[in-house]
C-alpha cells in the first residue's frame, strides 16, 4: 500500500477522508492511482473545523502542494465526526421546546421502565432533554388505525409557540400519538410554526423516526432537536470554508448506518451523525474484508479515547435497529458498535476500596496523558506504554512529545507509591487492565451475538489498537492478528470506501404468512420507489442503484425485533424469510421455535448508490529482511519481564518481509507490538499478520 512521496507525485483527481476525533484529527487521501497519504494533528474541541483545516493544511505541506491545490483535485471528500456525540454526552446542545398530545406530556420522562440491570434501581436516568415546562400539551387525536378522531387545536399550538419565544427556545420537537401511522397532524403543526416562528429549528417524530413506539420516537426526535442547531451550523461553516479554498466537490458526511450523505440531507435529520466517527470504520473493514478474500472480520478501533469493536459476516456488516448513547434511546438503524472508554489517553487510579482502576474517563486531546508536558498529572495507558518501553520517547504523530520523565512520575505517585508496587509493575497493572476490557468489549459484539470469534480475522486499528492486539487476540482464542499499516487513521480510510445510502423505513404490525405477503410486498415496493428516486437524484444512473430490503420480525409479546434480508425477488418470498429468522432467532437467543407464529413489525429499505471501490495496490515482494533501526528493553507480560527487543521503521517493512518477536514496529499513525516468539509477516497490500507460537499460553 504506497504512501506519497515529492518524487512520486500525486495522480488527480482523488478522494479525501477526515476524521475528528476526540485527540486527533486525521486525513487520508488517495489519488486515481491507488497511492495513499495520510497527516495527523491535534483535534481542537472548541471549533473542529479549525482541526480539519489544520489537516489540510498539513497534507497539503507534506505533498508540496497548496492547500487549494489539494481541495481543487479533489473530486470526493468525505467527512466523520465525534462532534454530534459530544454534544449529547457533554450536554451542550439546545434548549429543546416539545408538542405532544394531550395526556401524553410524560411519556418521554416515563420512558419503557426497562432497566439494563434489572436489580438495580438506584442509578437514575439521564434528565430528559426538553424539562416538563416546555413538554407542552396539544389537543387533536389519531386512532390506532391511523385516523383522525379529533382534528388538531391550532390555537393549541399557537399558544406553545408564543410559551416557547418567551423561554428563549429555538428548537421544537413535535411527538404526536400514533404520528407513525398518519404524520398530518405533525406536518400541519410544522406549517404553523414555520409561519409564526421561521427561525425556530423543527423535528417532526413521523419524519425523523417512522417506527411504532411513542417513547422510542419522541426520544430521538428530541435528540435531534437537541443537536441540530449545532451540527448543522458546524457543517455549514466547514462546507463554506472548504469551497472558499477550493473545494467544488460537494461535502459528504458519515451517517450510522456507515453510508455517507450530502450535508443538505443530513440537515434534515443530524441525529442520524450520532455514530458518524466509528461507523465509518465499516469501510475500511469492508476493504480488507475485500482484499484478503475474509468474508469474517471483527475491528477493534482504539484511540485516545475509547474502543470501538465492530463486526461483518457473509450477510455484511452487523445492524442495528436502535442503539443507546449516554442513556438517551435513538430509533434510528446504525452499525452495530459497541463502544468503551478504554484508549491511550484512558486514566488509571485508585478507587474508595484500594484498587487500580482504569477508565472509562480519560485525559482527552487537552491536557492529554501526562507524558505529553501540557498540564496533564494523571496516569494513563499512554504513559505505561512508554514507561515499559514500548513506546519511546520523543516526537509523536499529531505534533506531540512524549516525555519519558513525566510518565514515570505520573505513575509513581498516583500508583505506585501508593500501591507499594514498583513502577513497572504499576504500568503493567494498567495495560492488564485495559486489555481485559477490550477482551470483554469484543465478546460483547461477538459471542454475545451469537459468533464464534475464534472463526473471525481481529483486525487491531487505530492508533492503539496494534499495541493490544496480540494481546486480546491471545485471550480469544484467535491463532493471529490482522494489522493495517494505516491503523491509526482507519476511519478516514474507510470513509472512502462508504457508498451513498438513503434510508426509509415503515412500520407495520401483521401477523406473518400467506395473507400477508401482498400487503408488505406493496409496502417494500413504495419505498424501493423513492429510495431509487433518491438515488437517481443525486445523479446515480439505473446499473449504479441498488436495493437492501429488510423485515422487522418477532415472536408475538417479544419487546425486540429482528432484521432478516430479503432476497431480490418482485414477490416476498414467505418460506425464505421465515427459515432467515429462525436462524437468526437461534444465533441471537440460542433456541429456535419454529410452531410459534411471526409478526411483521416493520419494512426497511436502503438505497445503495455504488461508488467506484478504493483498489488498494498490491506491491512486489522483498526476501531480505531489514535491519533493525535500534534495540531497547521492554516489557512483555507473557515473559513477566522486560526483554531486549529490536525496533524496526516501518518504512522498512516492506512486503514479504517476515520477522520473529519481540520487536516493536514504529509506524507513522501507530506502533506495532510483536511479543517473544510471535512471527510478524508484511502482506502485498503492506499490512501486518502476526501469527501466535502459542496461543494458548495467553495468560
Amino acid at each position: 500500500m504506497p504512501t506519497t512521496t515529492n518524487t512520486n507525485p500525486l495522480r488527480p483527481p482523488w478522494r479525501i477522508g477526515v476524521d475528528v476525533g476526540g485527540t486527533f484529527t486525521d486525513l487520508v487521501l488517495v489519488d486515481s492511482a491507488g497511492t495513499l497519504s495520510v497527516a495527523k494533528v491535534p483535534s481542537t474541541p472548541r471549533d473542529p473545523s479549525e482541526g480539519v483545516l489544520a489537516a489540510i493544511a498539513k497534507a497539503a505541506s507534506d505533498l508540496s502542494l497548496s492547500a487549494r491545490d489539494l481541495l481543487s483535485n479533489c473530486n470526493r471528500f468525505v467527512h466523520a465526526s465525534t462532534v454530534a456525540t459530544n454534544v449529547i454526552l457533554e450536554r451542550k446542545g439546545e434548549l429543546v421546546g416539545m408538542l405532544v398530545t394531550r395526556g401524553f406530556r410524560d411519556s418521554i420522562e416515563i420512558r419503557r421502565g426497562i432497566r439494563k440491570n434489572a436489580w438495580d434501581h438506584r442509578v437514575a436516568y439521564p434528565p430528559v432533554l426538553s424539562p416538563r415546562y416546555l413538554r407542552l400539551p396539544v389537543s387533536g387525536r389519531i386512532d390506532r388505525h391511523g385516523k383522525e378522531t379529533a382534528a388538531l387545536n391550532v390555537e393549541d399550538v399557537r399558544h406553545a409557540i408564543r410559551h416557547f419565544k418567551e423561554e428563549g427556545v429555538r428548537s421544537i420537537a413535535v411527538c404526536f400519538y400514533n404520528s407513525f401511522l398518519n404524520g398530518a397532524h405533525e406536518a400541519e403543526a410544522g406549517e404553523v410554526i414555520a409561519a409564526e416562528y421561521p427561525d425556530a429549528w423543527i423535528s417532526l417524530s413521523s419524519q425523523i423516526s417512522h417506527i411504532m413506539g411513542e417513547y422510542e420516537r419522541s426520544s430521538t426526535a428530541v435528540l435531534n432537536a437537541y443537536i441540530a442547531p449545532r451540527i448543522v451550523t458546524y457543517m455549514k461553516r466547514l462546507s463554506d470554508a472548504l469551497k472558499e479554498g477550493g473545494l467544488s466537490a460537494p461535502l459528504l458526511v458519515v451517517q450510522n448506518n456507515g453510508g455517507a450523505l450530502t450535508i443538505e440531507k443530513v440537515e434534515e435529520r443530524p441525529v442520524s451523525l450520532l455514530l458518524s466517527g466509528p461507523a465509518a470504520g465499516v469501510g475500511a473493514l469492508s476493504l480488507y474484508a475485500n482484499a484478503l478474500g475474509q468474508s469474517k472480520m471483527l475491528s477493534m478501533e482504539i484511540g485516545g479515547t475509547s474502543c470501538d469493536v465492530m463486526l461483518i459476516s457473509e450477510d455484511g456488516a452487523e445492524m442495528a435497529s436502535e442503539f443507546d448513547l449516554g442513556g438517551y434511546h435513538v430509533a434510528l438503524p446504525s452499525i452495530e458498535i459497541h463502544s468503551i472508554g478504554a484508549g491511550g489517553g484512558t486514566i488509571a487510579g485508585i478507587d474508595k476500596g484500594g484498587m487500580m482502576f482504569a477508565g472509562p474517563h480519560g485525559a482527552g486531546a487537552e491536557p492529554g496523558p501526562a507524558a505529553y508536558g501540557r498540564g496533564g498529572e494523571l496516569p494513563t495507558v499512554t504513559d505505561a506504554q512508554l514507561v515499559l518501553g514500548r513506546l519511546r520517547p520523543g516526537p509523536l504523530a499529531g505534533d506531540r512529545t512524549l516525555d519519558l520523565a513525566l510518565a514515570t512520575q505520573a505513575i509513581e505517585r498516583y500508583l505506585a507509591t501508593p500501591l507499594k508496587l514498583s513502577i513497572e509493575a504499576a504500568a503493567a497493572g494498567i495495560l492488564r487492565l485495559v486489555e481485559q476490557q477490550l477482551f470483554h468489549a469484543v465478546q460483547k459484539i461477538s459471542a454475545e451475538r451469537g459468533h464464534d470469534p475464534r472463526k473471525f480475522v481481529l483486525v487491531a486499528a487505530g492508533g492503539a489498537g496494534p499495541m493490544h492486539g496480540s494481546a486480546v487476540a491471545r485471550k480469544l482464542g484467535s491463532s493471529s492478528v490482522y494489522v493495517p499499516r494505516l491503523a491509526g487513521t482507519f476511519c478516514a480510510l474507510g470513509m472512502l470506501n462508504a457508498p451513498i445510502k438513503h434510508e426509509f423505513g415503515r412500520a407495520l404490525l401483521y401477523t406473518g404468512g400467506p395473507s400477508a405477503v401482498a400487503r408488505v410486498s406493496s409496502a417494500i415496493k413504495a419505498l424501493e420507489i423513492e429510495a431509487n428516486w433518491q438515488l437517481a437524484s443525486d445523479g446515480f444512473g439505473v446499473d449504479e442503484i441498488c436495493s437492501i430490503r429488510e423485515l422487522e420480525l418477532r415472536h408475538p409479546g417479544q419487546v425486540g425485533t429482528l432484521r432478516v434480508a430479503m432476497s431480490g425477488a418482485e414477490v416476498l418470498a414467505w418460506p425464505e424469510v421465515v427459515q432467515g429468522f429462525h436462524a437468526a432467532h437461534e444465533r441471537m437467543y440460542g433456541h429456535r421455535d419454529e410452531s410459534a407464529a411471526i409478526e411483521i413489525a416493520g419494512v426497511r429499505v436502503t438505497g445503495v448508490g455504488a461508488l467506484s471501490p478504493i483498489r488498494l495496490r498490491a506491491e512486489q515482494t522483498v526476501i531480505s529482511p531489514p535491519n533493525a533501526s535500534a534495540e531497547r528493553s521492554v516489557y512483555f507480560e507473557n515473559s513477566r519481564g522486560r526483554v531486549a527487543t529490536r525496533i524496526y521503521a516501518g518504512e522498512d517493512m516492506r512486503p514479504g518481509v517476515s520477522i520473529s518477536g519481540p520487536a516493536i514496529i514504529e509506524e507513522k499513525t501507530t506502533c506495532i507490538v510483536v511479543e517473544p516468539g510471535d512471527l510478524c509477516t508484511v502482506d502485498t497490500l503492506g499490512n501486518y499478520l502476526i501469527t501466535f507460537e502459542n496461543k494458548d499460553s495467553a495468560p
